[in-house]
């Protein structure tokens, strides 16, 4: 069992129907038939959406994806067609909220891997593949990948695990063009964001991107190279062998796998909330990613 500990009741707005609840953000459509995207401050871990906000964090998410679709513009399109509110919409949602086109979404987590950890370390320490594609030997938590790797997953409903999946399983699922298209994109687009990080002594280590059609053209949509959907790590502490330190849930993770939480993963109990403290190390760590990758402060 798992999903949100407390499902928020979606703020109603004249003139926007609500479609979904997602672990992050709620989607709502205007009359025009444009997608409204609205980021919370909500945080999920260990597939739990917690009851227990970050402050800020929505908005850094928007406002880093846009930096990002600017850095990436000349090589794939985006879903974003204004940042202005909708007309009714509360204050609150200044800074958090993206008026996006409706595309024909791929159903597949398009990720990039440029170094082992996570689940694809896990399917290496078992077979020397990630996705089924052979890795050399030696490689341990950490350690940067010969070259970077496309290793889909089937997307998974709130509460779910993603599930990693073969390019050839994908192939079949979308067709072989669609498929290759994909790749290209994945790969493309997470090259050019490692070496921008890594210029601002970030490592993205992998990440995860979403796809639609608008026609025949590929566009990249929701959220792109954030610390929700990426994993970063500073340059200057990384060391292959062990866990990394990060920008993202690792307070959160730590704390709730810690005996001061009080909480078992196994059970089937929802997590308890957050202490102050882990919240504002949380967020210190989102605006750190935010700064560093930027260049500017967050005000």
């Amino acid at each position: 069992m798992s999903g949100f500990v407390e499902k928020p009741e979606p703020i109603q707005v004249p003139g926007l129907v609500h479609l979904h609840t997602g672990k992050v953000r709620e989607l709502y459509q205007n009359e025009a038939g444009d997608l409204v995207m609205v980021a919370s401050d909500r945080i999920s871990a260990f597939d739990w959406v917690l009851p227990t906000e970050i402050p800020d964090k929505g908005s850094i998410l928007t406002q880093l994806s846009l930096w990002w679709f600017d850095q990436l513009a000349d090589l794939i399109p985006n879903h974003v067609l204004s940042t202005e509110l909708p007309e009714g919409a509360p204050a609150d949602w200044a800074g958090r909220t993206l008026v996006c086109k409706s595309l024909q979404m791929v159903p597949v987590e398009a990720v990039a891997r440029g170094y082992l950890t996570g689940s694809g370390l896990l399917e290496y320490n078992e077979s020397r593949t990630v996705c089924g594609l052979a890795l050399p030997e030696g490689l341990t938590d950490g350690s940067e990948l010969p070259a970077p790797i496309f290793t889909p997953a089937t997307k998974a409903a709130v509460g779910e695990h993603d599930e990693n999946v073969s390019y050839e399983e994908v192939a079949r699922q979308v067709g072989a063009d669609t498929a290759a298209r994909l790749r290209q994109a994945t790969l493309a687009v997470y090259s050019r964001g490692r070496d921008i990080a890594r210029d601002r002594g970030i490592i993205l280590a992998d990440t995860k991107f979403e796809f639609g059609f608008e026609g025949d053209t590929l566009v990249i949509g929701d959220e792109v190279l954030t610390p929700d959907s990426s994993r970063f790590w500073p340059v200057d502490q990384w060391e292959p062998g062990r866990a990394q330190p990060s920008y993202d849930k690792q307070f959160v993770r730590d704390w709730l796998t810690s005996a001061e939480s009080g909480w078992d993963r196994k059970s089937e109990q929802p997590p308890p909330p957050l202490p102050q403290e882990v919240v504002d190390r949380t967020r210190a760590k989102y605006v750190e990613a935010y700064e560093r990758l930027t260049g500017t402060s967050w005000a």
